[in-house]
């Protein structure tokens, strides 16, 4: 990304360990008929850290994993590789397998192909703590162990076990575990699509959407 303060993603995969949802990135977006350069546009990222993405080099947070979702019309199950699930609409616990990106541990708790999307979302302390979102849709977060500092606008917060939020996702928006051990949450979004950049990095909190800006 170009220099931007308020975007940090993780670092880089271990050479030869490239995750297995990488090259999923990349066959998603070319079934979306989007080039590089076009995908990246939409995501307010450089072709460069897209391309870093599908190799494997870096790892998403969960917010770009949004935003790629909405770019490629699919979900971040889907991103992740997890298959759909069949009619049945028990997921059961014994069935959620984790997936590791940028720090952040992900299982699904609802059916792919909805149009609201569920998981169970393990935060590390400290991690993305300087991204900043705003994207169209609701977002619901239940914290079911440690603590979740969340930032809304102008307003931060603190949550505990049994605390939500529920929220415009317009609104500037950023999660941090306040808890030395992270924070494991409930997480449910709104899939809503915009011909536009429909996840950007916005400014300090408070400021409005603006464009996209160049992100490498």
């Amino acid at each position: 990304m170009s220099p931007n303060p308020h975007h940090h993603e993780a670092g880089g995969a271990d050479a030869g360990e490239a995750p297995a949802f990488a090259p999923r990135m990349r066959l998603l977006r070319r079934r979306s008929g989007l080039s590089l350069e076009a995908a990246a546009r939409r995501a307010g990222l450089s072709p460069a850290h897209l391309s870093r993405l599908e190799t494997g080099k870096r790892q998403p947070s969960l917010p770009l994993l949004l935003t790629l979702a909405r770019v490629y019309a699919t979900t971040v199950g889907d991103l992740l590789g997890e298959s759909a699930a069949a009619a049945d609409p028990v997921v059961r616990g014994a069935d959620m397998e984790a997936v590791d990106a940028g720090g952040w541990r992900y299982r699904r708790a609802g059916l792919a192909g909805r149009a609201m999307q569920a998981l169970r979302v393990h935060v590390p302390q400290g991690t993305q703590q300087d991204l900043v979102r705003v994207h169209p849709g609701e977002e619901w977060i239940h914290v079911q162990r440690g603590r979740l500092r969340l930032t809304l606008g102008r307003t931060t917060e603190v949550l505990g076990p049994g605390d939500s939020a529920h929220f415009d996702s317009l609104t500037p928006h950023r999660l941090e575990a306040a808890s030395a051990d992270g924070a494991d949450l409930l997480f449910v979004h709104t899939l809503l699509q915009s011909p536009t950049a429909d996840l950007c990095v916005a400014g300090p909190p408070g400021h409005g959407p603006g464009p996209a800006p160049t992100v490498g």
